[in-house]
């Protein structure tokens, strides 16, 4: 059971706002609600830390909710995001920018609720899957952990090969992101490699070598140390 949600809702029309914080308020699931009818003032509640999901409308004046879910997206553990609108024409663009859910007013209760259910199982689910920082031509995005298939050692960095088929590098030792990770299911199989088991295929052994196939969208074969083997068989037979 997820941590009851604070929330914060955002709409330049104050019978909506008044409505949409009187509903949340009946949600036991909801620890707080906080209102705003700005966009500028939603983005410093927002930046106080202070808030885990947001109900915005799309349609304001000066930064409308798009606007802000563009800006949300460069935060480093941005809230999430409940877009509530009068209009349908904009729902591509909100999943476009990973909106848990997309209300039509006027809001109906059973409705509300069940963008409450959705919000506290991401947020149960986010609190397993950590986000990665990673640089790229001086702009930072974040990658989930559970995308990584392969860690692989360089030099003083890590390369990190994504099921996406995009590869980051970050600034770490393999031995602690090995250490770190243990327990989200990555395993040491060579000093320069660092698989993710659940995206782990096959183990291959034959002519004194042993090999692991990672699915990273296209399969990639990686070699495993003897001193390893045992351990990751051991591993994918108790998570199987």
């Amino acid at each position: 059971m997820s941590e009851p949600l604070r929330t914060l809702v955002v709409d330049d029309e104050q019978p909506v706002l008044d409505e949409l914080v009187y509903l949340l308020q009946r949600d036991d699931r909801v620890a707080s609600v906080t209102a705003t009818s700005s966009g500028a003032e939603a983005l410093r509640v927002i930046e106080r830390g202070e808030v885990d999901a947001v109900f915005l409308d799309i349609a304001m004046p000066g930064l409308s909710g798009l606007d802000i879910a563009r800006l949300l997206d460069k935060f480093r553990t941005p809230p999430r995001i409940v877009f509530v609108t009068a209009h349908d024409q904009h729902a591509v663009d909100a999943f476009e920018l990973n909106a848990v859910d997309y209300l039509l007013k006027p809001v109906r209760e059973e409705r509300l609720r069940e963008s409450v259910r959705r919000l506290a199982e991401v947020e149960e689910t986010d609190t397993e899957d950590e986000r990665i920082a990673v640089e790229l031509a001086g702009v930072t995005r974040f990658v989930r952990r559970s995308t990584v298939g392969l860690a692989e050692a360089q030099g003083d960095y890590v390369r990190l090969h994504t099921t996406e088929g995009t590869n980051h590098l970050i600034r770490s030792p393999l031995s602690t992101l090995a250490e770190a990770w243990a327990d989200a299911g990555f395993v040491r199989v060579h000093r320069s490699h660092l698989v993710n088991l659940e995206h782990v295929r096959e183990v291959r052994a034959g002519a004194g070598r042993t090999t692991v196939v990672v699915d990273l969208g296209t399969p990639v074969e990686v070699d495993v140390a003897r001193r390893h083997a045992k351990d990751l068989r051991e591993q994918l037979a108790t998570r199987a």
